[in-house]
C-alpha cells in the first residue's frame, strides 16, 4: 500500500510496513462568502406576517447526477457472490425494543422528497425538497411547513441538509449548540448556509451566507461536514482533474455572526468515475478535533469503473489542510488508499450497468438505490485510545442475480495525523432475501453503532428500519435483530426514491434520531427516534393490512390484519380498529393471546362498504391500555376498486411476424405520451395467428422496465391467440383455458405489478418462438390504462429529427452522438440480446448533439442494443452494434 503525504515538500517516511509518500495540491479557489444576512426568528416572522409557508405544488426534483459511472461491461470483481455474503445471516442476534416514537414529517408534493433532519437539545428540524418543520423531542410540530424561502430571502431552489452544531460554546452560561440548515443556489451558482443564532430554532433568528463557485457549475447532491472550525461541504461537480469538489468554509465566523471565508479544493486521482458522492467525516455530538487536524474526505472506487485496474476495488481518503488565516497555504494531499490487503474485501457497488433505474419494488417501477455514493453521513467519533469514523455504500451482494446489500466499515486511527487502517467491515443482507440500501450509520459515546436504512423487493413495498451492534461484539456483523420503522402502503410511482437519508445523535441522550421517504400511499416522510434497548413490556401494533386488496370491491369487504407484539410480554384480549378514509373507527376485540414476539391474524365482523369511489385509505390501530410504545400501534394502506376508474384504450395494430424460428423475438411497442398519471388497472387484448401456442412465450414490459408475464408455453399444440384478454380479476387463469383463449384470463404473472408506476412512455409486448417449425402473426394488440385521473394522449416525439452516429473507434470502443434539436434531459442505455441492461449514463448536450464514448473491451462477443431515451419518459431511438 502507497500514501501520499503532505510534509513541507515531499518526505518519505515509515508507517509500519509501508513505505509512504505524499504530493499536495494548492487550493483552486479561495474568496469571502456573501454576507451574513440577518434574518429574524421564525416567531417573529409569524407575529409580522412575513412567514412564508410551504408551497405544496407537486413539483420535480433536481435531476440526480448529471452524469453517471462510466461502467465498462463485463469488468470489475467480484465474478461472484460478495466475499462477505452470508456472514451477517449466520451471525447470533439480539432482540431490541421498536422505536420509541415515530411520527410523519410531511406527506411531500416533490419528487423524491430527499429528507433530512437532527435533533438538539429541545427539538427536530425536519427539511424535505423546498421546505422544512420545526418539532418538539416528543413529534409535536411546533410550526406549519415552511417555505425555505423564510431563511433564504427569494430562494427555495431546494435540496437542504440539516445538521446540529453541538460543539457552540458561548462562554456564558447558555445552552450550547446551533442548528444549520442549507440549501442549493442557482444564482450564482453555489450554496446557501443558514446558521442559528442560538439552539431554539424557533425563537432565535438566523444568520444567512451564501457560497458562489464562480466556474459555472451546479453544486448537484452537496454533503456538509463539520469538521475543527470548518464547514466541509463535497458535491457532484465536475470541472476537470483539478476543478473545485470539496469546499470548507469558515465555520468559527459564522458561529459569531461574522463575515467568513471559503476555501476550494481539488481531489486529485478522482477522476476515474462520473458520479460524485464523496464525503468529509463529520464529528458527532459535541466533539472536536485540534487546531490544523487536516479534513479527511473519504470516497469508494470500484474496479468496475473505466479508469480503476481491474481487481483494485479499494477506499480512498483524502486530507485537506485548511488555513483560514492564510488561505494560499491550505493543501489536500492525493489520497490514501486502502486495498484488499489492507482489508477492504472486493465489492460490486454498481447495478445494471449504472442505471438510475435498477432494483425493483413490489407493485412498482424499479427505482434508484444510489449505487455508488457513500451515504449520508460519515460520522465521526473520538475515544480514549483511538478515533472511529463509521461509513457504508449500496452492493450487489449476488454473483448470479442481483441483492443490495449494504458494505459498510469502521475505519480506525491511533492518534490524529495518522493513517486509517480497517478495524471492521461488514455486508449487511436483510433478512427475508429484501433488497437493503440507502444505509445511514453513526455511533454513539458507548461506541454502539446504529444503522439504519431503506428496503423492498420484487414483491416487497419499500420500508424503513433498522439494526445495529453493541461494542464488542463479533467484527463485521450487525447483532440487533432488524426492527420496522415504516412499511409502505403504496408503490412508488416514479423510480426516484430519495436522494438522501440521514440517522444523528442525540446531542442530550444518546439516542438516534432517523428521517426517510416511504409512501402511505402517497410520498411522505417519516422520523424515528429510538435505542439500541431490551423491548418494552407491553407492546403491540398492527403490522400489516392484508385485505382486501385492489380489484373489484363490494359493499362487504372483510378487514384482515396482522397484529405483532413487539414486546417482552404476552397480551391477551386487545382491543383492535379500523377506519376507512378516516370516517367513523370501528372497534373489536381479537379474542385469545398474542405471544411476545410473535404475530396474529385478525378478521373484524363488521365489513367495510367500499363499492362506492375508485381508491380508499384503510387505517387500523391497535388499542391496548398502557401500551409502552404507542407509536407503532396504527398501519394504513390503500386499495383500489377497479371498476370505478377513468380507462383509456391504445392499440398498435401493424402486423408482425412471429417466429418461426426458436429464439425468434417480436417486439411491438405503444408509446402513451402527455402528461403521465399513476396506474391503478392494466389490462392486455391480443390478437396471435400461430400454429401450436405452447411454443410461445408473451410478456409486458412498462415504461420503467417492470416485466409482466402474459403466458408462457401454454396451449400445446393449439393455435391462435383470439381476441384475448388478459385481466388480473379475471375468473380463469391463461394456464386453464384452452386455444384460441377467446376471453379474458388471469395472466401468468400480475399485471398489479404496474399499479403505481408512470403512464408515460413505451409499453412493450414481446412474443418470444421457443422452438422451429411453426409461425405466425401479431395482428393487433390493445392497452387498458385505468387511474383515478383522465390520462391525456398526446404524442412525444422528442428525438423525430435525431442523427444517430456511432464510430468505431478503436476495436470495441465506440463514439456515439445522437445529433437533435431536443434540449432536455437524455439517457443512453446499452442492452444484450436478452433484454438485460449492461451500461446506462444521464447525460448533459454538449452544443447541438449528446456524446458518449462506450467501451466494449470487457464485454462478452455479441449484438447490442444502444438506446437514447429522454428520461421523463418520452421517445426512444435505438442502433446496433457487434462487439467482437
Amino acid at each position: 500500500m502507497t500514501r501520499l503525504i503532505k510534509f513541507a515538500s515531499i518526505a518519505l517516511f515509515f508507517i509500519g510496513f509501508s513505505v509512504v509518500a505524499q504530493e499536495s495540491y494548492g487550493p483552486t479557489s479561495t474568496g469571502m462568502i456573501e454576507g451574513p444576512t440577518f434574518v429574524p426568528s421564525i416567531a417573529e416572522q409569524e407575529r409580522d406576517g412575513t412567514i412564508i409557508y410551504a408551497d405544496n405544488t407537486p413539483v420535480l426534483g433536481h435531476p440526480k447526477g448529471r452524469r453517471g459511472n462510466r461502467v465498462v461491461p463485463g469488468k470489475g470483481f467480484p465474478k461472484g457472490d460478495d466475499p462477505l455474503l452470508g456472514i451477517q445471516e449466520a451471525a447470533e442476534k439480539v432482540n431490541v425494543r421498536a422505536a420509541d416514537l415515530i411520527f410523519i414529517a410531511d406527506i411531500s408534493q416533490a419528487t423524491p422528497s430527499d429528507p433530512t433532519g437532527a435533533a438538539g437539545p429541545n427539538h427536530y428540524v425536519a427539511a424535505w425538497n423546498s421546505a422544512y418543520r420545526i418539532f418538539d423531542k416528543q413529534g409535536n410540530p411546533l410550526t406549519n411547513e415552511l417555505s425555505l424561502a423564510t431563511l433564504f430571502p427569494g430562494n427555495a431552489i431546494g435540496d437542504p441538509i440539516v445538521f446540529f452544531d453541538a460543539n457552540v460554546d458561548n462562554g456564558e452560561g447558555e445552552p450550547r449548540g446551533r442548528f444549520v440548515i442549507t440549501e442549493f443556489d442557482n444564482n450564482p451558482n453555489g450554496f446557501n448556509v443558514a446558521v442559528s443564532g442560538g439552539p431554539d430554532p424557533v425563537n432565535d433568528p438566523w444568520f444567512v451566507y451564501t457560497v458562489g463557485f464562480g466556474t459555472g457549475a451546479f453544486p448537484d447532491y452537496t454533503k456538509f461536514s463539520v469538521w475543527g472550525d470548518a464547514y466541509v461541504v463535497t458535491a457532484n461537480i465536475n470541472n476537470g482533474a483539478n476543478g473545485d469538489r470539496v469546499f470548507a468554509v469558515e465555520r468559527n465566523q459564522m458561529l459569531q455572526n461574522l463575515p467568513a471565508q471559503f476555501i476550494g479544493f481539488p481531489l486529485p486521482g478522482i477522476a476515474t468515475n462520473g458520479f460524485y458522492s464523496p464525503q468529509a467525516f463529520h464529528t458527532t455530538a459535541d466533539q472536536t478535533v485540534p487546531a490544523g487536524t487536516p479534513a479527511p474526505i473519504v470516497y469508494l472506487q470500484d474496479d468496475a469503473w473505466a479508469g480503476v485496474p481491474a481487481g483494485q476495488d479499494h477506499l480512498q481518503i483524502w486530507e485537506a489542510t485548511i488555513d483560514f488565516d492564510t488561505p494560499a497555504n491550505s493543501s489536500i494531499t492525493t489520497a490514501q488508499e486502502l486495498f484488499e490487503a489492507d482489508g477492504v474485501s472486493p465489492f460490486v457497488s454498481v447495478f445494471d450497468g449504472g442505471s438510475f433505474s435498477n432494483r425493483p419494488q413490489g407493485g412498482g417501477v424499479d427505482i434508484d438505490i444510489l449505487q455508488a455514493t457513500i451515504m449520508n453521513q460519515v460520522q465521526y467519533r473520538q475515544f480514549g485510545t483511538h478515533n472511529s469514523v463509521l461509513l457504508n455504500f449500496v452492493v450487489d451482494a449476488e454473483g448470479a442475480g442481483e441483492l443490495a446489500a449494504i458494505r459498510w466499515y469502521e475505519l480506525r486511527q491511533t492518534a490524529n495525523g495518522m493513517p486509517w487502517t480497517v478495524f471492521q467491515e461488514g455486508t449487511y443482507t436483510a433478512p427475508d432475501g429484501r433488497d437493503a440500501y440507502s444505509g445511514s450509520m453513526v455511533m454513539n459515546s458507548q461506541g454502539d453503532i446504529a444503522m439504519a436504512y431503506t428496503s423492498s423487493s420484487a414483491t416487497d413495498r419499500i420500508s424503513i428500519r433498522y439494526t445495529g451492534r453493541f461494542d464488542g461484539d463479533a467484527p463485521g456483523v450487525m447483532t440487533a435483530t432488524e426492527q420496522l420503522i415504516a412499511q409502505s402502503n403504496a408503490a412508488n410511482p416514479s423510480n426516484r426514491l430519495a436522494d438522501y437519508v440521514q440517522l444523528t445523535n442525540d446531542p442530550e441522550d444518546d439516542s438516534f434520531w432517523h428521517i426517510a421517504e416511504y409512501f402511505e400511499p402517497t410520498r411522505r416522510d417519516v422520523v424515528a427516534n429510538f435505542t439500541l434497548e431490551a423491548p418494552m413490556p407491553d407492546d403491540i401494533g398492527v403490522l400489516t393490512i392484508d385485505a382486501p386488496v385492489s380489484g373489484d370491491l363490494t359493499s362487504g369487504e372483510t378487514i384482515t390484519v396482522t397484529i405483532r407484539n413487539f414486546g417482552v410480554n404476552d397480551i391477551v384480549n386487545p382491543m383492535v380498529q379500523y377506519t376507512i378514509d378516516g370516517g367513523a373507527p370501528v372497534t373489536e376485540q381479537f379474542s385469545g393471546t398474542i405471544v411476545a414476539g410473535t404475530n396474529e391474524e385478525y378478521s373484524f365482523t363488521q365489513t367495510a362498504d367500499l363499492s362506492v369511489g375508485a381508491s380508499f385509505v384503510i387505517c387500523a390501530s391497535t388499542l391496548l391500555s398502557g401500551d409502552t410504545n404507542p407509536g407503532n400501534d396504527e398501519t394504513c394502506s390503500t386499495v383500489v376498486n377497479s371498476g370505478n376508474l377513468e380507462c383509456t384504450s391504445f392499440t398498435n395494430d401493424t402486423d408482425m411476424p412471429v417466429g418461426p424460428n426458436a429464439g425468434d423475438v417480436t417486439e411491438s411497442v405503444i408509446t402513451v405520451g402527455g402528461s403521465s398519471v399513476s396506474v391503478l388497472d392494466v389490462n392486455v387484448t391480443l390478437n396471435i395467428t400461430h400454429t401450436f401456442d405452447g411454443d410461445l412465450d408473451i410478456e409486458l414490459e412498462g415504461p420503467g422496465g417492470d416485466i409482466v408475464s402474459l403466458s408462457a408455453g401454454n396451449g400445446g399444440a393449439g393455435d391462435n391467440y383470439t381476441n384475448t384478454t388478459f385481466d388480473d380479476d379475471a375468473a380463469v387463469a391463461i394456464a386453464d383455458g384452452a386455444p384460441p383463449y377467446t376471453g379474458t384470463f388471469q395472466p401468468a404473472g400480475s399485471l398489479a405489478d404496474f399499479n403505481g408506476s408512470s403512464s408515460a412512455g413505451d409499453w412493450t409486448l414481446r412474443i418470444t418462438d421457443t422452438a422451429n417449425a411453426d409461425g405466425g402473426v401479431l395482428m393487433d394488440w390493445t392497452l387498458e390504462i385505468c387511474s383515478d385521473e383522465v390520462l391525456s394522449t398526446e404524442d412525444n416525439s422528442a428525438f423525430d429529427d435525431a442523427d444517430f452516429t456511432i464510430i468505431e473507434r478503436q476495436e470495441n470502443i465506440f463514439d456515439i452522438s445522437l445529433r437533435t434539436a431536443f434540449d432536455g434531459s437524455a439517457a443512453i442505455g446499452v442492452y444484450n440480446v436478452i433484454g438485460q441492461q449492461v451500461v446506462f449514463n444521464n447525460l448533459e448536450k454538449e452544443g447541438d448533439a449528446f456524446n458518449y464514448q462506450l467501451d466494449m473491451s470487457y464485454a462478452t462477443t455479441g449484438v447490442y442494443i444502444v438506446q437514447f431515451g429522454d428520461i421523463n419518459g418520452g421517445a426512444t431511438v435505438n442502433r446496433k452494434i457487434v462487439v467482437k
